[in-house]
């Protein structure tokens, strides 16, 4: 059950990850998301110690976890000076109150997690004004599990009615930061509008995929750009059009922020004008990294969200990259797969609209241009039948 990462460095918080096996979510599926809860806590700067998980009917309304499993939680907690316990569910606020106050020491659900990534990513005025926002949509249900005191920045006359307590003070900060972000939001969702009108006539294309799965670097590569990529969950969060040129047919293309299970409805809500690039795009290229070990149940997840978004009967290019890094699996009788198998699967499935590459080694980077090409082509010939010198 105990797992140490020596590799980080003696600064990080000490954590550990907290999950549940349920007939919804069975033993296979949780182990997966613990992983990737493991990645997720890896990204934010902590260093991972144990993982516990309980079998259960249902989480446990009042501590997610059976009694019992939550002593020796806390049991493990004082021996190993844990920092900090991280469940992989949306804990309730009242979750969250009887679990602090029963491990005494700082508790984070994945959703909190992912906002804390998210708020650390931020660059721009607009991302970090979205993430804000999620943030304190977040926070608002579960300022009775702290004592929060924030800027009095709506202090004075007439402001404070008779007898109200501190946290009905921070509740209707809280509301008010809420207000002014969600008006300068739309202000910004009117410009970005506006913007996206003003691109010409130019086909838009938009890189989709999960996250971590090599979008930026394929940006970078087929641009010639400097977008941040590194092996970390949403290195990239804001959203970043460039004009590509293959052969002589140019095009608009955007990487956006990446997709995953289990994404927060705050998020989803609030960085809406990051996802109307998606829903606004002529043709999307899904990428996809063949490499890992989920990453059917990634694209499930992604067809999912496009679906969502109401962006699935778009064209879509599924491009399967990282093709250096797959390994084989054995199949029932033992025998290892060979990825020509894996590849005449989904060219069968997908009707030829695929590509196998790899971004960072730039393989089979002629057969994805030649894909996007005709792709891009194609769309550009139907809204200018007239413009035939592409042809």
């Amino acid at each position: 059950m105990l797992e140490r990462d020596s590799g980080r460095p003696s600064q990080a918080e000490r954590c550990i990850l907290i999950g549940a096996i349920t007939r919804e979510q069975p033993e296979a599926k949780s182990e997966e998301y613990l992983e990737e809860l493991r990645f997720l806590a890896f990204t934010a700067g902590a260093e991972t110690l144990a993982v516990f998980t309980q079998k259960l009917d249902r989480p446990d309304s009042s501590t997610f976890l059976g009694s019992g499993k939550m002593e020796e939680i806390k049991e493990y907690i004082g021996e190993e000076r844990i920092d900090l316990a991280i469940f992989d569910d949306e804990l309730s606020p009242s979750q969250l109150k009887n679990i602090e106050r029963l491990l005494e020491i700082k508790v984070m659900d994945r959703t909190n997690l992912i906002l804390d990534i998210f708020a650390a990513r931020a660059q721009t005025s607009y991302a970090r004004t979205q993430v804000e926002l999620a943030q304190y949509e977040y926070l608002l249900p579960r300022l009775t599990r702290m004592w929060t005191h924030l800027e009095r920045q709506k202090g004075g006359i007439g402001m404070r009615g008779p007898g109200e307590t501190q946290i009905e003070t921070d509740r209707r900060i809280i509301k008010i930061k809420i207000a002014l972000l969600r008006e300068k939001l739309v202000k910004i969702d009117r410009q970005m509008a506006t913007q996206r009108g003003n691109r010409g006539t130019l086909i838009r294309a938009s890189l989709v995929g999960y996250t971590n799965v090599g979008k930026s670097t394929l940006m970078n590569s087929l641009g010639k750009t400097d977008v941040l990529a590194e092996n970390k969950l949403f290195a990239t969060l804001d959203t970043t059009v460039r004009k590509i040129v293959i052969g002589n047919l140019p095009f608009l293309l955007t990487d956006t922020v990446g997709f995953i299970r289990k994404l927060p409805t705050q998020l989803v809500e609030s960085f809406k004008s990051t996802l109307d690039e998606v829903r606004e795009s002529d043709i999307l290229f899904h990428v996809v990294d063949i490499a890992h070990d989920s990453y059917e149940d990634h694209m499930a997840s992604v067809n999912q969200i496009l679906t969502e978004l109401g962006a699935h009967e778009k064209p879509i290019l599924v491009v399967f990259n990282k093709v250096d890094a797959w390994m084989p699996e054995k199949d029932a009788d033992g025998h290892l797969g060979r990825i020509e198998d894996v590849q005449n699967r989904w060219i069968k499935e997908l009707g030829g609209q695929c590509v196998f590459i790899s971004a960072t080694n730039k393989d089979n980077f002629d057969s994805l241009r030649e894909s996007i090409y005709r792709a891009v082509s194609t769309l550009h010939a139907a809204r200018f039948p007239f413009d035939t010198f592409l042809y």
